[in-house]
């Protein structure tokens, strides 16, 4: 395993993480006494090749179902001083339900500490201020660090890049967990801002967000040849050094497996990477021309500017993603998540788009005359039946 500094926490942290999101029994609390043996032996044995990989940083969060309980039968028997162990708990308006809601954590954890805290979703302007106000979640968390039960604070986010920013300029944060990766390059100005904190830099699954490369397409395996999608999404991540570790969200030991690949081709990114990012980049014009490529994200609107609410950007970036790399089964599902994803995936579909006047709100694009057209084409070639956010499954 290879190890990078975590900003200012002087953590050193493995290049890959293990993520709590994928092997919990349920997304619903349920008694510890409930779990079928299998399940929990599952989970132990994913820890377990973890830590035999050097993979020592273990991240979950209140939000993850049984992820927690079923974490708090394992971690107490391994060695403590050995751990990283992140959790997240997600901001409230009142600061005391906050505080019982990490308090309900460490217990889930039977853990005197964790060392890092993530405020979980900080993806609005009204979240952040009920994170960093006086009296608010941020305060409950330095009471808490000055009891010794939680080392650093960061917070972890799907906001609008601004948003983001905003949130990494208060100082108030220790390290920040973001989207970022080759399919999906709109955060970098807040990882450049998170460097310039001199905060650790966390990759929110860059192997299932970022495109599910578990199962990739026929096409995106072809171009990333020699390397699988996963590996080479992987060096193309941690071959900048701005980027600390990225998770994996293990639902089985074997998961590991393909992203160590990606350990022995570190030192190589820089022979690997350029041809096939120039492959990729080419067969995206191929099926749209340089045009479009370049410029299709200039001067769009937000969703709260649009009719509808129709989240623009989203559905051309996704059918963007199913025609040049033939990445239809990703941007279904993620085209099917809008109007259930909240402030997580907001936004809708472009159901009845037609019917729409896009003039106002894309008078900033170059595309504005094409646009109504593509969202029609999107939802003819995404739309489907609706994808509920996993936590809500």
């Amino acid at each position: 395993m290879q190890y990078r500094r975590f900003g200012r926490t002087e953590l050193q942290m493995p290049v890959f993480s293990c993520g709590g999101m994928r092997y919990q029994y349920k997304w619903q609390d349920v008694p510890q006494s409930t779990i079928p043996a299998n399940n929990q032996e599952n989970v132990e044995a994913i820890i377990r090749r973890s830590l035999e990989v050097g993979i020592n940083h273990i991240e979950t969060a209140r939000g993850y179902g049984t992820s927690e309980i079923q974490l708090g039968e394992i971690l107490p028997n391994l060695p403590r001083k050995q751990l990283i162990v992140q959790t997240k708990v997600e901001p409230t308006e009142n600061p005391e339900k906050f505080r019982a809601t990490l308090e309900q954590s460490l217990s889930n954890l039977k853990l005197d500490y964790v060392d890092l805290l993530g405020i979980h979703g900080i993806n609005t302007p009204e979240l952040l201020d009920y994170s960093i106000r006086p009296g608010g979640c941020l305060d409950v968390v330095k009471e808490f660090q000055a009891q010794g039960r939680v080392r650093f604070v960061g917070f972890s986010t799907h906001a609008p890049t601004d948003v983001i920013v905003k949130a990494i300029n208060t100082n108030c944060f220790d390290y920040v967990n973001l989207h970022w990766y080759y399919i999906n390059q709109g955060n970098w100005p807040a990882i450049e801002a998170a460097t310039q904190q001199d905060m650790g830099v966390f990759i929110i699954s860059p192997s299932n967000k970022g495109g599910n490369l578990y199962s990739p397409p026929e096409r995106l395996v072809e171009l990333c040849r020699p390397l699988s999608p996963m590996v080479f999404n992987n060096l193309f991540c941690l071959s900048h050094p701005q980027v600390h570790t990225l998770s994996i969200g293990a639902s089985k030991p074997t998961d590991f497996d393909e992203h160590l690949r990606s350990l022995e081709l570190l030192e190589k990114a820089e022979e690997f990477l350029p041809p096939i990012i120039e492959r990729l980049e080419q067969a995206a014009i191929a099926r749209f021309g340089e045009d479009w490529v370049k410029s299709w994200h200039i001067g769009l609107p937000t969703p709260e500017e649009t009719p509808n609410s129709i989240n623009i950007y989203q559905i051309l970036w996704l059918r963007n993603l199913a025609i040049a790399y033939d990445m239809v089964e990703y941007a279904k599902m993620r085209y099917n998540l809008l109007g259930n994803g909240n402030h997580w995936f907001p936004g809708e579909k472009a159901e009845a788009s037609e019917t729409l006047d896009f003039t106002p709100c894309l008078a900033r694009s170059p595309h504005a005359d094409k646009i109504p057209g593509l969202l029609a084409d999107a939802h003819q070639l995404l739309g489907g039946e609706s994808v509920k956010r996993l936590s809500q499954q």
